[in-house]
């Protein structure tokens, strides 16, 4: 069987970084075009093609007649694109790429906010009834195997009492990802807050589970470091369907690190910390202790891998639904909701896609 034949859209970091990288490892999928902005970005992804791999073809806003990112659409050879541009632009990619009957890879989050993510899922759900395209939604660490074994040691320990989840960390003015222009400015709520944040959601609804989805969430949000507006902290108290309370606390401009997420069951405590979980089965000196350690990854390899054996297979992978998506931004937006509003009560109403 010949490889999908895909398009990359985008010239930026993480396309440079992972997306190429783990099109080229998998053999499932032959990278056909790039499409950026500026033709001297594609140029400058194009260049991590290997001169053996199948000639690439660049595309660009600034490159003429022919070379736009609707013409990219218009080619039978290509069957799929992976999507990773900046977040208030995404969408109206993805509703182009599937109304040309194309399969779409998007990078994380769904949209900028809810009701952005809400409308973008009815309208793949009704043109992929019409061209069977699909959408999948690149959020790499549900790939990550530390997270779904922490998932499957919770359930072990019986009913969730509590949980804590802890994510410090400073994005300084030298970090690569904070010199993208519209990083630095934002025209979304929370900032670097929303656009890492997901994962981090994403990780607490996958321990958690579906019978531990979150129902309501109270929280504060605050300004620390000045250079990441709108607001780089949040401290949340979260409540689950099943009665279970919850600390959320984290930010990207604290002096302070920390990483961990906390699962308190009625027979132990699970700590995941990505590539590290323990697991503590006991109360106590009677308690005993397992750690389990997993080789270090980002998961872009194997989401990507994934997402190629879902376009041949036309099952979509559980783990890149729009929909689970969608409930990651919701936990993150609510949170931020909350702070916009002193720390009012919100409900959420998203969280069953877990």
């Amino acid at each position: 069987m010949d490889p999908v034949g895909i398009a990359i859209i985008g010239g930026g970091i993480f396309v440079k970084e992972q997306h190429i990288p783990a099109a080229l490892e998998s053999p499932l999928l032959s990278i056909k075009a790039i499409w950026s902005r500026s033709l001297k970005t594609a140029e400058e992804a194009a260049k991590l093609i290997p001169g053996e791999a199948a000639p690439v073809d660049l595309y660009s806003s600034d490159s003429g007649s022919g070379k736009s990112y609707e013409d990219i659409l218009k080619r039978k050879d290509i069957t799929g694109v992976i999507l990773a541009l900046p977040i208030v632009d995404q969408p109206a990619y993805i509703e182009k790429a599937l109304a040309a009957g194309k399969h779409v890879l998007a990078e994380k989050p769904i949209a900028k906010d809810i009701a952005t993510a809400v409308k973008l899922i009815e309208y793949y759900k009704k043109v992929s009834a019409e061209t069977n395209a699909s959408l999948a939604i690149a959020e790499n660490f549900r790939f990550l195997q530390g997270w779904a074994y922490g998932a499957e040691e919770v359930k072990k320990l019986g009913k969730v009492t509590g949980f804590v989840v802890r994510m410090n960390s400073m994005m300084e003015k030298s970090n690569k990802y904070y010199n993208t222009p519209w990083r630095t400015v934002p025209e979304y709520q929370g900032g670097f807050l929303l656009d890492g944040g997901v994962h981090f959601t994403a990780s607490l609804r996958k321990l958690l589970g579906k019978e531990n989805a979150v129902e309501s969430l109270i929280a504060q949000t605050s300004l620390v470091s000045s250079h990441l507006p709108p607001v780089d902290s949040i401290n949340a108290v979260v409540k689950t369907k099943s009665g279970a309370v919850g600390s959320y606390i984290t930010s990207v401009g604290s002096k302070m690190e920390a990483f961990d997420f906390h699962i308190e069951c009625e027979q132990g405590v699970v700590k995941a910390e990505g590539a590290k979980v323990v697991t503590i089965r006991g109360i106590g000196k009677d308690a005993v202790t397992e750690e389990k350690v997993f080789e270090k990854s980002s998961g872009v390899k194997e989401e990507v891998h994934a997402w190629a054996e879902s376009i041949l297979s036309g099952i979509p992978n559980p783990n890149q639904t729009p929909e689970l998506a969608l409930g990651d931004l919701e936990l993150m937006e609510k949170m931020l909701t909350s702070g916009d509003q002193d720390g009012a009560r919100q409900k959420l109403e998203y969280q069953h896609f877990v």
